[in-house]
């Protein structure tokens, strides 16, 4: 019998230590048999991965990745949290979202595990006038209350206090925010509103509402117009100074302008990049904080909302997957409170199935994985603390870039902020037509025979600003298209798949035609005869070694039979006969859209 010494485990003792320089050894070894001759650093550097913001995700971290001290949870710079004790109490505060005044689904979400309500207050939302009944049923002591009320919020604010005095809930209870934000409006809508209607909301809360905050810093806006993850940590930082100067010259103290502030930021289902985001604009407030004298007041409390740039229209109960890996990611990097959006949120408005997915994912990662139980778990991972670091740092650039433009609202009304947030998404749509980034249910394993879900318009949000994008829009264009087609002539636009040889030969590049085409609604044909397939497009689907042999001559036989356009699963190469070829890599959008043009569907 073994025993093991008292002063614990060895279990790597007998094995010897394997140096930095002998991976990267290694892994050159593996990337020479694929057709890479590289070495050293080079060879570690072909595993990485880009991120936006300049940032690249390397295959290995160690102890020697450094990155600064992120201190304990509760105390600067408040990277691990900005409570010493976490979410480890009851969790986050699961705050769901409503923008119709629809009262018995309100009482249904907080009896069956909701904690906070986010209402959409005003123009496209519930009027002022029903915020009474809608909040009807509501224990108003219990139920923190969020509003989001645009140019509304004067009224809205004052009417919820209103219903504060008339229920009798003490100043001392109230909890929530009055979700003013002047700065996050104009980027919306393009239309601003007097600071000093909500100067007086914030010095009314900070005076009399000790649980009240007057004001939001929505970084959603920034998100949803194309935003990376650094854009939008540097525009959060660029409202929040452009407040605190607003608040302290209309008399508050820094720390009471502080106290006045909660964020509101994304989370995708990039779960160590959201991870890293919030544990970065902690850090970063934590600065501002400082740098304005107040240090004690630089714990932010954050509101983590599951992304709606990655919610797809097709195939959307795959949103259900991407909601849990990003409430997963809130709860992770320490969010104070998570909005899960319904799965059919960009359909219209949720039915009550997907309300109740939505507040049981949070509740599921609560009470069943426990997830809220360790403070800040993804925190000492060499890999989050080195992202952290390098996000908070592209993000602070981004913060001075704004600074020097004049501030959020002068490059906001200039256009450069627009710009920039278009240039990325530039990028970014590049990649996803190329299903670089893939969408899975819409540019990856679509399902043209799925039945459409159908839900009541949503009422139309503020628009006039910045522009909302989404991941699906190329590819949800296409699909319109080939629905419309389908609606007039009973049929979708079809290609003839030709696969050549065994199995063994077609099957990679067949599985990958079909993934392509079916991703512009256009429905690949792999049974049968070309002549019997209702197709006018062909594509060719095998090995290298077998377009070779056969290519030519099948192109030839299939234009003889009545093929209009004859393309080839595979890299360009001297094939006489074929029109065109799609590869992983190759502009699926625009070989999609031009095969419908060629088909005439419209």
């Amino acid at each position: 019998m073994t025993v093991l010494p008292d002063d614990g485990l060895e279990l790597a003792a007998e094995f010897p230590d394997v140096s930095h320089e002998q991976w990267q050894r290694l892994v050159a070894g593996v990337l020479r048999k694929s057709g890479k001759d590289v070495e050293g650093a080079q060879a570690e550097e072909a595993l990485s991965t880009a991120l936006e913001d300049g940032l690249r995700t390397r295959p290995l971290y160690s102890a020697h990745d450094a990155a600064p001290a992120p201190g304990l949870p509760g105390f600067a710079p408040f990277v691990r949290g900005s409570r010493a004790e976490g979410n480890t109490v009851g969790g986050w505060d699961v705050r769901q979202r409503h923008t119709t005044a629809d009262g018995a689904a309100i009482l249904t979400d907080l009896e069956n595990g909701v904690t906070s309500l986010w209402l959409a207050v005003g123009e496209g939302g519930i009027p002022v006038s029903s915020l009474a009944g809608t909040l009807d049923g509501v224990y108003l002591d219990l139920a923190p209350v969020v509003l989001d009320a645009g140019r509304d919020v004067e009224p809205a604010a004052h009417e919820l206090l209103r219903l504060y005095e008339e229920r009798g809930v003490a100043k001392d209870v109230a909890r929530g925010n009055l979700g003013a934000d002047p700065l996050g409006h104009e980027a919306r809508t393009g239309q601003s509103y007097d600071f000093a209607q909500v100067a007086g909301l914030a010095r009314l809360c900070a005076e009399e509402y000790p649980g009240l905050r007057a004001l939001t810093v929505d970084a959603l806006p920034y998100h949803e117009a194309g935003g990376s993850a650094a854009q939008e940590l540097g525009c959060s930082l660029a409202t929040g100074v452009a407040y605190l100067r607003q608040l302290t010259e209309a008399g508050l103290s820094v720390q009471q302008a502080c106290g006045q502030l909660e964020f509101r930021y994304s989370a995708t289902a990039d779960q160590f990049l959201t991870i890293a985001k919030l544990r970065a604009a902690r850090r970063l407030w934590a600065r501002v904080a400082e740098v304005c004298g107040a240090p004690s007041a630089g714990a932010q409390v954050q509101h983590a909302v599951t992304s709606p740039v990655m919610m797809t229209r097709r195939d959307p109960w795959v949103n259900m997957l991407r909601a849990t890996i990003a409430t997963l990611a809130a709860g992770a990097g320490g969010a104070d409170s998570v909005t899960v959006l319904p799965f059919d949120h960009a359909l219209g408005l949720p039915d009550a199935f997907a309300r109740r997915i939505a507040r049981n994912t949070s509740t599921i990662l609560i009470e069943e994985s426990h997830l809220a139980r360790v403070i800040d778990p993804a925190g000492g991972s060499w890999y989050v603390e080195r992202l952290t670091d390098e996000l908070a740092q592209a993000g602070w650039e981004f913060f001075q870039r704004i600074e020097r433009g004049g501030g959020l609202a002068d490059v906001l009304r200039s256009g450069q902020l627009g710009q920039d947030l278009a240039d990325t998404w530039q990028v970014r749509s590049a990649k996803l037509a190329k299903r670089r980034e893939p969408v899975t249910g819409v540019s990856e394993f679509p399902h043209l025979a799925e039945k459409p879900v159908e839900r009541r318009p949503a009422p139309e949000p503020p628009s006039g600003g910045l522009p909302r994008v989404r991941r699906d829009e190329a590819y949800e264009e296409l699909r319109a298209r080939s629905d419309a087609h389908l609606a007039a002539t009973g049929s979708r636009p079809r290609v003839f798949l030709a696969a050549l040889g065994s199995a063994a030969a077609h099957t990679a590049r067949l599985t990958f035609a079909s993934n392509l085409f079916q991703a512009g609604g256009i429905e690949p044909v792999t049974e049968g005869t070309f002549e019997d397939s209702g197709a006018t497009e062909v594509c060719l689907c095998s090995s290298d070694a077998l377009y070779e042999e056969q290519a030519a001559t099948v192109a030839a036989e299939l234009k003889a039979a009545g093929a209009s356009h004859v393309s080839l699963a595979g890299r360009p190469g001297q094939y006489p006969g074929v029109d065109a070829y799609v590869f992983a890599g190759c502009d699926a959008v625009a070989v999609l859209s031009a095969t419908l043009d060629r088909m005439g569907v419209s």
